[in-house]
């Protein structure tokens, strides 16, 4: 059945809806809202009608205003889907634990797959937090573990714990920046040859060769550590890892100048 016929019916004969005298004047909010489904779409009819004045028009701009006040607009499959658990994930980067419960709390209740979520906070774990606080991927693990042994409704408050925590934690993305330029330098190098100190040499010929000649076993010197090079020539004293302003990242910052002086720029 056309949409617009099934609107128009509903307000003819149902008592209620005559008694408002409901009158839409656009109709793509009401579809795009309830996704083609004639259920919800009639639903949406009854909700419009309980909030607006008797004879007043409905535009798509008050259908929408209306469904974000009086109703929990999630779609698993549409936009909503996408838009809510950008917002989830943007609240924790942005280190609001309040925000982040909100829009968790919309995800639950619009019977979001808890393992989605929990998977979305293994990832942020490493990607918004990485080492400015390394327990926060330990914390995200054992969310995503605890949550694929019970699911809901217990879940809803390990997730909750989680993604307070992740909030209110230290933040960086030192380690994702970090990949990304490394990423970047093996496609524009290709595959440069690994220097023959730190090759492996299983094999005699190899040995002869020279792979594995004059490695500095770095257990054998000062503070378990040589400065001896490991990455090829061409990259010799890139710096792809770059810690990140914060309390954990500046000890790792003086702990490797301490080690590489003034080498990679720490």
């Amino acid at each position: 059945m056309d949409l617009r016929k099934l609107i128009q019916q509903a307000i003819e004969k149902d008592d209620w809806l005559k008694k408002k005298n409901i009158e839409f004047k656009e109709y793509e909010a009401l579809f795009t809202i309830s996704g083609g489904d004639a259920r919800k779409l009639l639903n949406l009819v009854e909700l419009c009608a309980d909030v607006i004045k008797v004879g007043e028009e409905l535009t798509d701009k008050k259908v929408m205003d209306i469904a974000q006040q009086r109703i929990a607009l999630y779609d698993k499959s549409g936009e909503q889907h996408y838009d809510i658990i950008s917002a989830f994930i943007k609240s924790i980067r942005g280190s609001d634990p309040n925000a982040a419960v909100y829009w968790l709390a919309r995800m639950i209740e619009g019977g979001e797959d808890v393992k989605f979520i929990a998977r979305r906070l293994l990832i942020l774990a490493s990607e918004d937090i990485g080492n400015a606080n390394p327990t926060a991927l330990v914390m995200a693990n054992a969310t995503f573990e605890a949550v694929n042994k019970i699911g809901y409704p217990e879940s809803t408050l390990i997730l909750s714990q989680c993604a307070i925590y992740l909030a209110s934690s230290a933040k960086s993305n030192s380690a994702t920046v970090a990949i990304g330029e490394a990423l970047n330098a093996v496609k524009k190098q290709g595959d440069l040859s690994v220097p023959l100190h730190i090759r492996n040499a299983p094999t005699r010929l190899m040995k002869n060769l020279g792979y594995g000649k004059d490695y500095q076993y770095s257990h054998s010197y000062d503070n378990n550590f040589s400065p001896q090079e490991y990455l090829p020539k061409e990259l010799a004293g890139t710096k792809f890892y770059d810690p990140g302003k914060n309390a954990r990242e500046e000890e790792l910052r003086k702990f490797l100048k301490s080690l590489w002086k003034e080498k990679y720029g720490y």
